[in-house]
Formats: structure tokens, C-alpha cells, sequence
């Protein structure tokens, strides 16, 4: 048995004019039409975010709202912490929740990168010295 599907967007806009205007303005199209068609049957969820990004683009959505509008679907109230935090990993993002924990993780490495450079008793090591035991010499 043989499967076919198709998934369509489609938009359609015309503009009526008044008696107190008229088409001079070059930057306005008075009519448009648009189809979008792609087979359904192998797509996706990725490659339908894909394809409605375009079908968003063609009626003139502004591409940071619509990554706003893609990001609002996983960080809302609605969605687990848990399936929130799993985005998160896949994209190596980081909640605001876990920036305190970030900011202490860094501030250790800070003062441990510090203490190398400062050298055996408090010393400074120079640019030599400091390749030196870098590379264990």
C-alpha cells in the first residue's frame, strides 16, 4: 500500500482601496497569494518548524519573533522543568535557576587559574615560565 500526504500553507491578502487613496506607494503590494506545499509523509518535527519558519517569513513575521514564538512553546508554564531542562542540555543552555551555581563554578577556576599564575611561594611567573609549567618542563 502506497502512503501519500502533502501539508499546505497557504495565505491570501488583498487590499480594497478607498476613494481617498490610491497604489502610488511603490512599497505596497495590493494583492498577494501564497502557497506553500511540502510531502507530509516524511517529515519531521524539525522539518515542520522549518516549514512553517517560511510560511511565517512570507506574511511578514519578523524572524526574532518568530524564534521567540518557537522558544515560548518549551519555556512556558506548561512545560515540565524536566522536559525544560532537557532543551536546555541539547542546546547547552543555561536557566536562569542555575547561574548562581555557573557564576561559583567559575569564580573557583578564576582563583585557581590565579594561584598557577601567581607560581610556587607567591611568586610571578613570567611567559616563559608560565609555558614551561604548561607543559610540565
Amino acid at each position: 500500500m502506497t502512503y501519500s500526504a502533502e501539508v499546505k500553507f497557504s495565505f491570501d491578502a488583498t487590499w480594497t482601496p478607498s476613494y481617498s487613496s490610491s497604489f502610488s506607494d511603490d512599497d505596497f503590494i495590493p494583492e498577494e497569494h501564497y502557497l506553500i506545499t511540502a510531502p507530509a509523509g516524511d517529515l519531521n518535527a524539525k522539518q515542520y518548524f522549518k516549514l512553517f519558519e517560511k510560511f511565517l517569513l512570507c506574511v511578514g513575521m519578523n524572524p526574532a519573533s518568530i524564534r521567540s514564538g518557537a522558544m515560548s512553546l518549551v519555556f512556558n508554564d506548561w512545560t515540565s522543568e524536566e522536559e525544560q531542562r532537557k532543551v536546555c542540555n541539547e542546546y547547552e543552555l543555561t536557566m536562569d535557576e542555575d547561574l548562581e551555581d555557573k557564576f561559583k563554578e567559575w569564580k573557583v577556576r578564576e582563583e585557581e587559574i590565579a594561584r598557577l599564575v601567581r607560581g610556587p611561594m607567591g611568586t610571578v611567573l613570567n611567559e616563559e615560565e608560565l609555558t614551561n609549567l604548561e607543559e610540565g618542563q
